[in-house]
């Protein structure tokens, strides 16, 4: 690859009114981000440098979601055609010499390996401009591109085209690499003579072959990469696309999809080797899987990282929580943000955490809820147990030392301590620290009234007989 520059610019002004939506087009999720940042990341894992982003509808929301550190902005204010949206960047621009590749921000199925083969096929043939095509079945819709020998001679749009021109299977895809600052130059003679008085960027391939500049083009393998997403059926056409992708290179690397068509992983998800997944999972955000888990039907991970040999049965959410290895979670259990299991940890059907530290080889099995807790090594939390951080106004941490045992149905009254080897009777509400070593009972004395229950079911019955 040669050492010439390259900038990017990404046309993400639109509004996109088939998507019927208060946001922006390019904004709309896809494989767990917005379709603008899949483009982005192409133009950053080429090494482009600047990259300009063109905004104009919802311009705020779409500068907030890229960030001026990531990207420069140029304004649209009125949608006037795509020459008229690149040439909006040609301020940001204006010192800059080199290849220039513009981009959609609404073709988030690109492949990196499709803009480096551009990339060549354009440095090679010394073109001025190159074209990204793709073969389509049925082009019906598309410009049409028009070659000759000495390379593409026009882009014709379906309604300008002959019958013989319409017959052209090869279209325009909207990708075009060029040289700077010589496009700028071209894209100053383009007219807005047409039904709907805008710049199209089509024909600045006639007045890049009037300067004598050639134009190439290099045909995709495959054309779904160049699908724009224009309203939420194709937005989910490209899911199922995305979604086949992520699947198939986790399969590669060596996990375990039992039912990929039903395995829902977003794009920044990592998994090692050999941990199997079942179907009706979600693995979301910035989540890292371990090597030899087990994760079951119906279970939602986001932003977690999960270690080796963890088994996630059925139904279990865990969101923003550090999993050592060897744990076993759920079935239906709830770890909210802030729970890290130290390892060896079980956590049963119906337990939740949150903002809870738990040592190793501590277990809550069933029916329990720890928030905002610390809980050492080697603890027995029993059913129904509850700590109770809110008064209503601030939340408390209960502290529970290394090899207690919590009876079944306690309350912690935070914020409390129960010290070291400590045994709570079932049925307790602690609202003391606990010594080490000590035997805890907060409850009532038992009172039996023989004789009551008889004596009632007379009573009841006189009643009904009256």
């Amino acid at each position: 690859m040669s050492s010439v520059q390259l900038a990017a610019v990404i046309l993400a002004a639109g509004q996109g009114k088939r998507m019927k939506s208060k946001l922006p087009k390019v904004l709309h999720s896809l494989a767990g981000k917005p379709m603008i940042k899949h483009v982005l990341t192409l133009c950053q894992d080429l090494g482009a440098e600047p990259i300009v982003s063109v905004v104009g509808h919802g311009a705020e929301l779409v500068q907030k979601t890229l960030e001026p550190d990531q990207v420069k902005f140029a304004m649209q204010k009125q949608q006037l055609g795509t020459g008229h949206a690149l040439s909006c960047a040609a301020a940001q621009l204006a010192k800059f010499s080199g290849n220039l590749l513009l981009l959609c921000g609404d073709t988030p199925l690109l492949k990196l390996s499709s803009l480096r083969e551009l990339l060549k096929h354009h440095q090679s043939s010394q073109a001025g401009i190159t074209v990204l095509t793709a073969k389509m079945p049925d082009p019906t819709g598309y410009g049409r591109i028009i070659r000759c020998s000495e390379g593409v001679t026009k882009i014709v749009e379906e309604k300008d085209a002959t019958s013989g021109e319409k017959a052209i299977t090869e279209i325009n895809t909207g990708i075009y690499l060029f040289k700077a600052p010589e496009v700028f130059e071209h894209l100053k003679q383009l007219g807005n003579n047409n039904a709907q008085g805008e710049y199209y960027l089509t024909d600045i391939i006639a007045a890049a072959r009037g300067a004598g500049t050639r134009v190439e083009a290099l045909i995709l393998d495959q054309a779904e990469e160049a699908m724009g997403i224009n309203d939420r059926i194709q937005l989910a056409e490209a899911e199922t696309t995305m979604r086949k992708r992520i699947n198939e290179r986790h399969q590669s690397a060596g996990v375990t999809l039992v039912d990929p068509s039903a395995t829902y992983i977003e794009m920044d998800v990592t998994i090692e080797a050999d941990t199997v997944i079942y179907p009706n999972v979600h693995l979301r955000g910035q989540t890292k899987i371990g090597c030899n888990c087990i994760i079951e039907p119906g279970v939602v991970v986001t932003d977690c990282v999960i270690g080796d040999g963890v088994h996630l049965k059925p139904g279990s959410v865990l969101s923003e929580s550090l999993v050592g290895n060897d744990c076993t979670i759920g079935p239906m259990a709830h770890l909210r943000p802030g729970t890290e299991l130290s390892g060896n940890n079980k956590l049963g059907n119906f337990v939740e955490t949150k903002k809870a530290t738990f040592g190793k080889r501590s277990q809550a099995s069933h029916l329990t809820y720890i928030g905002d807790s610390s809980v050492g090594e080697n603890v027995n939390i029993g059913c129904g147990t509850i700590t109770c951080n809110y008064d209503g106004v601030n939340k408390y941490r209960t502290t529970i030392e290394d090899d207690v045992f919590v009876g079944s149905d306690t309350q912690f009254i935070a914020p409390v301590t129960i010290g070291r080897g400590s045994l709570i009777a079932a049925g307790s509400t602690i609202t003391k620290d606990v010594p080490a070593d000590a035997l805890a009972i907060a409850r009532t004395e038992q009172k039996n009234i023989e004789g009551w229950a008889a004596r009632n079911r007379l009573k009841k019955a006189k009643k009904k007989e009256q």
